[in-house]
Parts: C-alpha cells; structure tokens; sequence
C-alpha cells in the first residue's frame, strides 16, 4: 500500500509539472505538433469521435442557435451533468452556465474533447465530473489520473487562465463495490490539484455518505446510479462557493437513524 501511495504521489507531482510547463512534450504529444493537434488526429480520437457523433451534433447545433459568449462557466461530464436539467437555474447567478454533458462519457474521452467542449467557449472556468465510468470499464485510478491530466495539459495549453475544477467521483450505490478504487482515485486527483495551480477539488463524496459510511440513498434514482433532485440540491449547495456570484444554498443533511426500542 505504502509503495502505491508513493507511486501515486511521484505520478502526481510529474502531472502537474508537465501541466505547468505548456512548452513540455507531453506522454501523448508529437514533437512538431500541439497536444491538440496530436489528438485530433489519433486514431482513438476519431473512434471516440464517432462513437458520440450524435452528442457532439447536438452541442453543435446548439452553438449554431446561440454561441456562448466567452469568459462563461463550463460544465462537462458523465451522465450526471447531462441529467442535471435546472443546472443554469440552479446557479442563475452566474452568467454564462453552459453545459457539456454526454451520458456514459469517462473522463478518458473527456481529455479527448477538451478542444471541443470546453476551450472553444473560451470559458473562465470549468468543471469536471467523470471518472465513475472509467473504473467500472476497468481502469484504474492511476489510469484515470493520467486521463484528467491529459485533460487539464489540453486546457492549459490553450487557456493558461481558465480556472479547473474537479467534482469528485460520486459514491454511487450500484457501484458501492468500487469504493476503494473511488477513494484512491478522488485522493490522488486532489494531490495533483494540490499542485496545480488556480484549480480545486471539490468535495462531494463526504457529504452523500450517511453515518454508516456508506452512500446515502435518498440522493440516488431506483437504479442506483443517478441522482435525485435532493442529490442535486447537494451538489449545488457544495458547488456554490466554488462559483463566483453563485448564492450559497443549504446543504442537505442525510436524516437521523431512528432510534433503538
């Protein structure tokens, strides 16, 4: 366990230096080409490409309809920001709300995507939510570090002031099973945020987990892997002071066990 943690830090400190450093030749960057022109041509690029050709058509269509004027707030993710439908009302406070989530997407084809999702919308910041799906595909947390890595090295590059958040990996109860890879993977991306900088983890495992430690099931759908609206409120409660502007909202509280006869 200790040689893993070990691994895990020296893997996070050489991240985010590389992050750090926009002229650094990246693990999956070519000598004489960006890290993004270097995806945009890979083939595994292009078969992520098709595989969401319909997700990516509808984010077209609606940047044809109306552009999100630069300097917004951008939200991209895994089903749980799709599904999140009052996500502008929710934070109506701050201008610029765009969301950019595609149902089943990792956080490995979130790094492919950076360049279509989040910098072409120039935003001020973005928010991050994946990872869930990685694990249960059979990744590994390490894994799944480099695939956000990969992803703020994509960010940076091309918008060195753009602030990156990373929602934690929710603990889902249909995926109770990963809970020792989801504590592994959520620590060692807040290790290199640590130190990375203008951006944060931001901690929303803690809070839907009952007393009992395990995931609180009033916040989740019946199968067990979406959200609820209360689950919803959580997060926005949690969020909130990582948005600037956004009014802080309570935070629901997981009900009392009943008590022993």
């Amino acid at each position: 366990m200790k040689t893993a943690l070990a691994a895990a830090l020296l893997l996070t400190t050489a991240l985010a230096s590389q992050a750090q450093n926009h002229n650094a030749v990246l693990p999956y960057e070519s000598l004489d080409g960006t890290a993004a022109d270097a995806a945009a041509s890979s083939s595994e690029y292009l078969a992520a490409k098709a595989r969401w050709h319909n997700e990516l058509a509808a984010f077209f269509r609606a940047d044809q309809q109306q552009f999100p004027a630069p300097g917004g707030v951008v939200f991209v993710g895994s089903s749980t920001v799709r599904m999140w439908k009052s996500l502008a009302q929710d934070f109506r406070q701050v201008p610029g709300i765009v969301n950019r989530g595609f149902g089943g997407s990792t956080l490995a084809d979130c790094s492919l995507f950076a360049r279509d999702l989040v910098v072409r919308y120039r935003p001020r910041q973005v928010l991050v939510y994946a990872g869930d799906n990685d694990l249960a595909e059979g990744r590994t947390p390490l894994q799944v570090l480099e695939s956000f890595a990969r992803f703020a090295n994509a960010v940076r590059a091309e918008l060195p002031n753009t602030r990156i958040s990373f929602i934690s990996i929710k603990p889902s109860p249909s995926r109770e099973h990963l809970m020792p890879q989801i504590r592994e993977t959520n620590n060692v991306i807040s290790a290199y945020l640590n130190r990375l900088p203008d951006s944060e983890y931001i901690d929303v495992f803690t809070p839907m987990l009952g007393a009992d430690g395990r995931p609180r099931p009033e916040l989740f759908r019946s199968d067990r892997l979406h959200m609820t609206d209360e689950g919803y409120r959580l997060w926005q409660s949690v969020i909130a002071s990582h948005l600037p502007g956004a009014a802080p909202a309570p935070v629901p509280v997981a009900a009392p066990a009943a008590a022993l006869p």
